[in-house]
């Protein structure tokens, strides 16, 4: 994210790293970590969040009606202990308002496109169908 925010100097990045981060980013704004009220804000002044396939993530942005671009951590990196988040964006790429990188050139080509003409957000959870919170409810059983 730290080199498309280089690339893309117009557009404000934001990212929580984590606080033991050996990574020290050059062109995003970062912290190491943020309440769940700050990132519930930061998601809400959002264009577009930028995430893992984790739940909490997903959840916040599908409240706020922002289109989401995950990118799962991957047990084979030693990124997490298994391939839980794969196997969670799986399951939810093809719901509107999800999209799916597999890899660097996956993520940055779709931030190309959402850059160029946008992504399409989820609608709002509040004004959904009873098929929308049907997704919300097998998310939070999903996790539960």
């Amino acid at each position: 994210m730290d080199e498309w925010a280089r690339r893309n100097p117009t557009v404000e990045v934001v990212a929580q790293i984590g606080d033991d981060a050996l990574f020290k980013p050059v062109a995003l704004r970062a912290f190491g970590s943020v309440s769940p009220v700050r990132f519930a804000e930061l998601v809400r002044d959002s264009e577009l969040v930028v995430a893992h396939a984790g739940m909490g993530s997903v959840l916040t942005a599908l409240e706020h009606c922002k289109p989401m671009l995950l990118m799962p951590r991957r047990g084979a990196l030693k990124e997490t202990r298994n391939d839980h988040q794969i196997a969670t964006l799986r399951w939810l790429k093809d719901k509107p308002g999800i999209y799916a990188a597999d890899d660097e050139s996956q993520l940055n080509a779709t931030l190309d496109v959402w850059r160029a003409r946008g992504l399409t957000p989820p609608q709002s959870i509040d004004s959904q169908s009873d098929a929308r919170h049907g997704l919300v409810d097998a998310l939070r059983e999903f996790i539960g």
